[in-house]
């Protein structure tokens, strides 16, 4: 059996180990496909099976999904919503579609505020002076800025962070930086571990009267990464990351008896409510176009690195879906909607708001489903905490089984454009992901094109293919939930919890997000 762990607000299934020979998946791929095609139908399904069957075997193809990766990484770059970068990567995805022959358009929604890093700095001293030198350091989105000539104040040994460590500094903690130890991070287990560790030591600091919050970075060599201040854009303290061995260096002098002092010097370009965009492709549906499926994966990323596992190459993925089935001419019964949805990184504010501006829509929505976790190989979909949905996307994994095997986790699950779906009542499904390098290289300087696995990527697209133009064609027996309905899904499982981590949970009861009735 699977061993089903969550891990902050994501669950991560660990399947048995598989043999990683590709030919051999893809020749069983190859006989299931075959199998299909053979067992008696009728001709309508028989129709549906040739057309998945050409999906995935032009998906495994020969596509620009690699060279369409390559540009948006090494051309584009990192996409910070807001930003100049990811304004010209919302072009270009658009003129991608359109050159494949799919109708897209852009959507704009607003941001609630601004935040760019344009520089971060700090200075070290210690020993009257004669100890001196100058970590790499980064800052976290939306700290505050300093004066021009930076911020001086002590620093302090904030150990692990905990409710403890506040207590042994005692009044020590008032008006210094605190700097936390980390553990180094080598998996998605590690990076949601930080992630509820930041969420639970960030409000001791500040109740501490800390100066500022400086993070040992988890990640090896050197390597810097950017996560979200806690309270994101209510933050009012200076917050960075500083590169590991620095981090480790100043905690000796710190553990040997040495005063240290820091002077922070951080320049952000910040700002009120301004507008973005999401990016959709559409295929119309021939016999039911006011139905929809939804297959969405975010496009911005914060911008140490290149954006290719978080989340680039899952947004040209899509793309390329859509391209292979226009070039095929394919037709589905409902409209499938491929999205790329800005602000995701900022609390999910793109897929937000398009669940407020198809508000009316949402009755119609059949399905939404979001892909992000890098290149790891797809082991099934979470699928909400709705069993029927689970079935559905065991149907529709028939045809590339040969690249499994698939497992659904019936459970619902925040942090990704599932979110706002799964409170509006629409059926929902997230892909599971193997690990793979996703968890080091998030958010990090290191999230590059070389990080990508381009071969599973193609797999990973085969699977979505045959996923969404299943949900397009198949019969439905759901709806959408009601407010009542998805208030028993809250009691019944850690919904709460997991909306409460990811700081939405207050918005849900003042009614500001999900559902109203």
């Amino acid at each position: 059996m699977s061993d089903l762990t969550r891990y902050g607000g994501r669950c991560i299934v660990a399947q048995p180990a598989l043999p990683r020979d590709r030919a051999m998946r893809l020749r069983c791929l190859a006989l299931a496909v075959l199998a299909i095609s053979l067992y008696p139908v009728t001709p309508r399904l028989a129709a549906q099976d040739t057309d998945v069957s050409r999906l995935v075997a032009a998906l495994l193809g020969d596509t620009p999904v690699a060279s369409d990766l390559q540009t948006l990484a090494d051309s584009i770059g990192g996409r910070p919503t807001g930003s100049p970068a990811n304004l010209a990567g919302v072009e270009w995805a658009l003129q991608r579609f359109r050159a494949a022959g799919v109708t897209a358009r852009k959507e704009a929604f607003t941001m609630p505020g601004l935040w760019l890093e344009r520089s971060a700095g700090v200075t070290i001293s210690a020993a009257g002076g004669t100890i001196r030198f100058a970590p790499r350091i980064a800052a976290l989105p939306f700290s505050t800025a300093t004066p021009p000539t930076g911020l001086r104040a002590p620093v302090v040994d904030g150990g692990r962070g905990t409710a403890e460590d506040f207590a042994r500094l005692g009044a020590a903690a008032n008006g210094a930086f605190v700097l936390i130890e980390t553990e180094a991070l080598h998996d998605l287990d590690g990076l949601f571990r930080e992630y509820n560790e930041a969420a639970q030591i960030e409000p001791r600091a500040f109740a501490a009267g800390v100066a500022g919050v400086i993070y040992q970075s988890s990640r090896p060599d050197g390597v810097l990464a950017r996560h979200n201040a806690s309270l994101n854009l209510a933050n009012r303290h200076p917050m960075v990351m500083m590169e590991r061995s620095a981090g480790v260096r100043i905690l000796r002098l710190l553990r040997t008896g040495h005063a240290v002092e820091a002077t922070l010097t951080i320049d952000v370009q910040a700002g009120g409510p301004y507008e973005s965009y999401n990016v959709i492709g559409e295929i119309r549906g021939a016999t039911k176009p006011e139905e929809i499926v939804v297959i969405g994966s975010h496009f911005d990323s914060w911008d140490l690195g290149t954006g290719v596992l978080d989340n680039g190459a899952n947004a040209v993925m899509l793309i390329d879906v859509a391209r292979q089935m226009a070039r095929l001419g394919l037709r589905p019964a409902r409209t499938i909607r491929f999205v790329l949805w800005n602000g995701e990184e900022q609390h999910l504010v793109g897929s937000w708001k398009y669940t407020v501006a198809h508000a009316a829509e949402l009755d119609k929505h059949v399905m939404a489903g979001s892909v992000d976790i890098g290149t790891g190989r797809i082991t099934g979909f979470f699928t909400g905490g709705r069993p029927e949905i689970a079935a559905a996307v065991d149907r529709a994994l028939a045809p590339v089984r040969g690249l499994g095997p698939f497992t659904q986790v019936d459970a619902p699950i925040v942090g990704t454009d599932n979110y706002d779906f799964m409170m509006q009542g629409v059926a929902n499904i997230v892909a599971n992901q193997e690990s793979a390098n996703y968890g080091p290289n998030y958010h990090a300087a290191s999230d590059t094109y070389d990080k990508a696995d381009l071969r599973t990527l193609r797999e990973n697209a085969a699977i979505v293919g045959a996923v969404v133009w299943a949900f397009a064609n198949m019969e439905v027996t759901w709806g959408r939930q009601s407010r009542a309905e998805i208030e028993r899904l809250i009691a019944s499982t850690d919904l709460e919890q997991q909306m409460r981590s990811f700081a939405v949970w207050e918005p849900w009861v003042a009614g500001v997000r999900g559902r109203a009735r």
